[in-house]
């Protein structure tokens, strides 16, 4: 899928700076909501108003009246009681700064993807990929108020579930807009195996599953408790009695920090050991230079992801590891999307082979 005709090359190369500024701001903005989240920011705003929330107050009325709002709920009255109108403020410009990246976002993808309609820039199946995409976005609005609400009248916190949701939509839209980027360069599919294929998709999906499993672990705060390694509540592998104490047996899974920690910890390993595996069968093989180079570059990131995970693990999660951990797992979610997009079979389009942009002059984002 290429969704622009040969004679466009400035128009392709238009519309694939467009998907990569929208995709950093994407990343940027995941990195403010996982402040946000570490700052205990993100109840701090207890209204969802699209279009006029995008004004903070303005006058000393407006801040009394947001902190009235805020006092209304348990979060403050059960861990911020006492809170001044200052730490107030710190609290609320994360999570108003979190909100207006998403209108950014929401603008930068719209508009342009309008113009770029209007001008004929893109043929039918790319235009349904990005309608997609935008649905997705629009999706993820409301999954973000539907995380807040659920920490307005009966918790301190939001829901872990809904945390994790809101967290893994936003990845999977990004991780859409990267695998569409690199389809618009239109290499033609690179010569492996089925096992390669195969594995490929295996480690986007059980990034995704890993990317999941962190965001509950945060939102249990999970990390700040069982902080030794590679030991877990006194062994490697904790008492069942321990791991499934709750009724039914699945709630755990979810609920039980021990529980959950162990998941993201195992799935770890999980995740390293396919990713080593994928890179030897790509060089036993003798596949295509970019897959070795795509799998090799993969077990090197997962590798520093999972040290800065133990690091933040053992330092009681500290902001600044925990931020470099889920910009590190960004990472890994680019370079195992390009690697499954890379080994993706499909046919190779003569006429756009010469719309490629040669290597030299390519951008350092396509050449992974």
């Amino acid at each position: 899928m290429t969704g622009i005709p040969a004679q466009q090359a400035p128009q392709n190369r238009a519309v694939r700076w467009w998907l990569f500024s929208v995709a950093a701001l994407i990343a940027i903005m995941v990195l403010v909501g996982g402040a946000t989240r570490l700052t205990e920011s993100g109840l701090s705003i207890t209204e969802w108003k699209p279009v006029s929330g995008a004004l903070p107050p303005l006058s000393q009325e407006q801040w009394s009246q947001a902190f009235e709002g805020y006092k209304a709920i348990p979060q403050y009255r059960e861990l911020n009681a006492g809170m001044s109108l200052s730490e107030f403020k710190s609290i609320f410009w994360w999570e108003w700064s979190h909100r207006l990246l998403g209108r950014v976002i929401g603008v930068a993808y719209l508009l342009p993807f309008l113009w770029f309609l209007w001008r004929g820039y893109l043929d039918g199946d790319l235009k349904r990929r990005l309608w997609g995409i935008f649905g997705l976005g629009a999706l993820q609005g409301v999954v973000g108020w539907w995380m807040v609400a659920s920490g307005l009248s009966e918790r301190v916190e939001v829901s872990q579930y809904r945390l994790a949701t809101h967290l893994v939509l936003a990845l999977l839209i990004f991780a859409a807009i990267v695998w569409t980027l690199r389809r618009l360069a239109d290499r033609p599919s690179s010569a492996s195996t089925s096992r390669l294929k195969i594995t490929s998709v295996i480690l986007l999906i059980l990034t995704f599953v890993q990317l999941y499993l962190g965001a509950l672990v945060a939102g249990l705060r999970a990390g700040k408790v069982y902080n030794t390694w590679p030991d877990i509540d006194g062994g490697f592998i904790p008492s069942s009695a321990r791991l499934f104490f709750e009724q039914p047996w699945w709630r755990n899974l979810f609920d039980n920090a021990l529980t959950v920690q162990f998941e993201h910890r195992m799935t770890a390993y999980a995740l390293f050991a396919l990713a080593v595996l994928h890179a030897a069968d790509a060089i036993r093989s003798r596949a295509d230079v970019a897959v070795i180079r795509g799998a090799v570059w993969l077990v090197a990131v997962i590798t520093l992801q999972a040290t800065l995970g133990i690091l933040t693990l053992l330092n009681q999660v500290p902001i600044d590891l925990a931020l470099t951990h889920q910009a590190v797992a960004i990472a890994v979610l680019t370079l195992a999307t390009f690697q499954a997009e890379r080994l993706a079979a499909r046919q190779p389009k003569e006429a756009m082979r010469k719309l490629v942009v040669p290597l030299g002059q390519a951008s350092s984002f396509e050449r992974f």
